[in-house]
């Protein structure tokens, strides 16, 4: 995982969708920490739940070089033990996709995210292309047992936006030099929203 997800064009998604980010921190599938490095430095403490337990050690070190204030949790999204409205923002790189319930998940992501509070992404999922879609469907149980979970066949725009989070930006797009069906990227910034 760590090899096959630190490469030149995932480093370039990650500046991107780390930039701006401010304040307390929440994010989820953190992996082996390989978004550490690009944290800018108006984050002031960062939770993270990963429910893979093999990648808590290297992901510890990541933070502690990159200076990061670091709260592992070893668990999934599906149930965060944190207070409602706890956090400035929540992080996901390439998570949504093997979250077994990622509905769930993301009605625990708005629960946990203060009013005007942002949720930044960079997913793979569902392409708009028929053709890559079939693609896609009959792929998907493959690729659930080979990449740990992971679903090729997710609209992570969608799933978001019915959490009742609300696009400030998002973009979606093949990636050059991949396969389509594990090419198609979504990413941006959705909000929750400030009540009257």
């Amino acid at each position: 995982m760590d090899l096959g997800m630190r490469g030149k064009p995932f480093t370039r998604y990650r500046r991107e969708v780390l930039r701006g980010v401010q304040g307390d921190v929440l994010e989820i599938g953190v992996g082996t920490g390989l978004n550490f490095p690009h944290y800018p430095a108006t984050v002031e403490e960062v939770h993270t739940v990963e429910p893979n337990s093999g990648m808590h050690s290297r992901a510890g070190k990541r933070a502690e070089q990159a200076g990061i204030h670091l709260h592992h949790h070893i668990l999934s999204a599906e149930a965060l033990p944190f207070k409602d409205e706890r956090f400035d923002a929540v992080i996901s790189t390439w998570t949504l996709c093997s979250i077994p319930d990622v509905e769930q998940a993301l009605v625990e992501v708005y629960r946990v995210m203060r009013p005007g509070a942002r949720f930044h992404y960079v997913e793979h999922g569902l392409a708009p292309d028929p053709k890559v879609q079939r693609w896609q469907h009959r792929l998907n149980p493959v690729q659930n047992i080979i990449a740990d979970g992971c679903n090729l066949n997710r609209n992570m725009h969608a799933l978001i936006e019915a959490s009742g989070l609300v696009h400030l930006q998002r973009d979606a797009h093949y990636v050059p030099k991949t396969p389509k069906t594990v090419g198609y990227f979504y990413l941006g910034t959705a909000e929750k929203p400030v009540l009257k």
